[in-house]
């Protein structure tokens, strides 16, 4: 029996890379005016910085919250790998700091994106699903962390997480005016208290 020709390789049509292209470029611009400074970046400030007109922006996305959408993703991929893994066999006060060192770098690294979606968060559905998985993330890695010292207790990991998320930092560092370090101290000092308190 002869032997099946190769297939042809597939042809990626360049409409459609061009297209792909021209939404990478916006939801990138989006994001790196946000991480800027530019906490509410107009769609024409978004456009000329990826470098097409408005027409093309709006082609792409039909609306401000689908960008958000978009955004919110690239967010969460670089989120991720900058992510790293901490063995969970390390002992207590090893896991503690390797978290909280891990966690002020993340929460440095999304503090701009976190300041804009706290403008726009009240008044979008997207962002507030974003809030809430990225959440869900910061619990599950806290439930695997530490999974010897929070058992089952549900209020303990609620109170370890609310001291992990961005209002809690946020307050560390623009409300009472702390560095990066002295922040990460407070956080290491309300981790260790809530995982070493006694239990009734």
């Amino acid at each position: 029996m002869p032997a099946a020709s190769p297939r042809p390789p597939q042809r990626i049509d360049g409409r459609t890379a061009r297209s792909e292209r021209t939404r990478n470029a916006i939801v990138e611009a989006h994001v790196a005016l946000i991480l800027d400074g530019d906490l509410r970046p107009t769609a024409d400030r978004i456009a000329k910085q990826a470098g097409v007109s408005l027409r093309a922006l709006w082609s792409h996305f039909a609306d401000m919250e689908a960008l958000f959408a978009a955004s919110g993703e690239r967010i969460l991929q670089q989120r991720d790998e900058a992510h790293e893994p901490i063995p969970t066999d390390l002992p207590l006060k090893a896991r503690i700091d390797a978290y909280c060192h891990q966690r002020a770098r993340l929460l440095e690294q999304v503090a701009p994106a976190a300041k804009a979606s706290s403008l726009k968060e009240p008044f979008s559905p997207t962002l507030q699903g974003y809030r809430r998985s990225h959440t869900e993330r910061v619990r599950t890695e806290l439930r695997t962390l530490f999974a010897r010292e929070i058992g089952d207790n549900e209020t303990l990991l609620a109170a370890l997480t609310a001291v992990s998320m961005w209002p809690t930092w946020g307050t560390l560092r623009d409300a009472m005016g702390m560095d990066p370090e002295a922040a990460r101290e407070v956080l290491t000092c309300s981790i260790t208290a809530l995982l070493t308190a006694p239990r009734s």
